[in-house]
């Protein structure tokens, strides 16, 4: 085996690592980041051992920040569209789950709309995203977005020449309309170079658990490389305007990608922590003719574990 494959190799296994080491975010709180790397850092070296935990830490630290932002978008009615858009595997599925990881559902909500059935292709091209937008006190962040028109429809032909530039003829006014109606517009490119997103795409390849997410459309957009980059460079050039202007994330390192996206999400909102009512539980009330009913053991779900 040359040299080059053992490299592409371990660089793979990495990437496989990184996976489950995001599944580990769930599950844990920054003081338990030293016991994590203690015991479950077998394999790393102190460079990578101590990068994790500084990743960790940082994480949960912005996390932390995120519910400030989030309280106070609730209090003051703020209403923002959070846009992702990038090349498959660029990495906007990461971070739009660490920044709504801890967030209620009810605040932060993610929209990922399907490819358009043949009932909303007839509609005004941006109608179906309108239903999405955020009302007083909610943030909503669009897993893809109307840039599809600019991407992937034009590259694969899924739109005409006078469709597309209709699209860059309206868009502007669009977003311009959304930003005078309250509506805070943020546009996020995630950046990968050619061959992390061919590593990416092996990774997925060997992860029976990832390999549900690359589908043909994928595969085909790997082969058109050249037609997306153009395809990215004119879309960025035509719809970059000072009311919702886009900004570029360096997504090759998918850990700081997070870390800086969220960082400078932050930085886009004047938010300032809020004074939280104190919580008390109640008492819970008990009554002499209350009984509690048995569960009938054929409702009961066995319990293997």
């Amino acid at each position: 085996m040359r040299p080059d494959e053992n490299e592409l190799i371990r660089r793979i296994h990495r990437e496989v690592a990184d996976h489950y080491d995001e599944e580990l975010e769930l599950e844990l709180e920054d003081h338990h980041v030293d016991t994590l790397f203690g015991e479950a850092g077998g394999g790393l070296d102190d460079a990578e051992r101590a990068a994790r935990r500084q990743y960790f830490r940082e994480l949960f630290r912005l996390q932390g920040e995120l519910v400030k932002l989030q309280s106070w978008v609730v209090e003051t009615g703020h209403k923002v569209v959070i846009l992702f858009e990038g090349r498959d595997a660029a990495g906007k599925g990461g971070v739009i789950k660490r920044i709504t990881q801890r967030l209620n559902p009810r605040v932060a909500r993610v929209a990922a709309l399907p490819a358009p059935n043949d009932r909303e292709r007839t509609q005004w091209y941006f109608q179906r995203y309108v239903s999405h937008l955020p009302a007083a006190g909610e943030i909503v962040l669009f897993d893809r977005s109307w840039y599809n028109r600019a991407g992937v429809e034009r590259v694969m032909g899924f739109c005409t020449d006078d469709q597309y530039e209709e699209f860059f003829r309206s868009v502007p006014e669009f977003e311009r309309m959304l930003v005078r109606s309250g509506i805070q517009v943020i546009k996020y490119w995630f950046s990968i170079s050619d061959e992390e997103q061919h590593l990416r795409f092996l990774s997925r390849i060997h992860d029976p658990l990832k390999q549900w997410k690359l589908s043909p459309m994928d595969l085909e957009s790997r082969r058109r490389w050249e037609d997306y980059t153009r395809a990215k460079e004119v879309m960025l050039e035509r719809t970059h305007i000072a009311e919702a202007p886009w900004w570029v994330v360096q997504a090759v390192d998918k850990k700081k990608a997070r870390l800086n996206c969220i960082h400078h999400l932050l930085q886009q909102m004047p938010y300032e922590e809020r004074a939280q009512p104190p919580v008390v539980l109640p008492q819970r009330e008990r009554h002499d003719d209350y009984t509690r009913q048995p569960v009938p053991d054929n409702m009961i779900v066995p319990e293997v574990y």
